[in-house]
């Protein structure tokens, strides 16, 4: 036996088989007369890297969905990242900078293009790390927030809101950022 103990020789290993074996799906799905509990991950921002604010959080809904797991209810823990708009587009413009070019030199299309690329080179760092923690999601149903379905979604709530007179357009002060060309919170 070694000395000392190395966790990522193990932990990765049972990792994987724990996620081949389905353990982090619902167990009981379909079944009515089975108690359901969900959480969906308040979705972290893909530009970035976890910090204690995550891991604490992720910590206790991991907690949580276990412990439900365990009771036998059909549990359900909704992993996905977000695409933290600004932020991600800040960092592709830095990208085209160094290139020599603007997102106007490539058009809105082509940016957005260049923002999925980035997306999908860059955005599993927090899922990487979630992994590293331990934490038991069904990775099955990781979203994202751009994702077409999602975006459908927003856009119907929005709608149904607008048409309720319950959100509205109007005149009013905004945080103008004029070197990104839109309002900021």
């Amino acid at each position: 036996m070694d000395k000392t103990y190395t966790p990522e020789a193990i932990e990765q290993r049972w990792y994987r088989i724990w996620e081949d074996k389905g353990y982090f799906a619902p167990q009981h799905e379909g079944e009515d007369d089975t108690p359901a509990y969900c959480i969906m991950i308040p979705p972290p921002n893909v530009t970035g890297s976890l910090h204690m604010g995550h891991a604490f959080q992720d910590t206790i809904m991991d907690a949580l969905i276990r412990y439900h797991r365990m009771k036998g209810d059909n549990t359900l823990w909704q992993p996905g990242t977000d695409h933290a708009g600004i932020a991600t587009q800040m960092v592709v413009e830095r990208q085209l900078e160094a290139e020599g070019k603007t997102r106007h030199d490539l058009g809105r299309e082509a940016f957005i293009e260049r923002v999925w690329q980035w997306k999908k080179e860059s955005g599993g760092t927090i899922t990487r790390q979630l992994r590293r923690m331990g934490a038991s999601p069904d990775w099955r149903r990781e979203r994202f927030t751009m994702d077409e379905g999602l975006s459908e979604a927003v856009r119907e709530v929005f709608i149904s809101l607008y048409e309720e007179g319950l959100i509205y357009r109007g005149k009013r002060l905004v945080n103008w950022d004029t070197v990104l060309h839109t309002a900021v919170s």
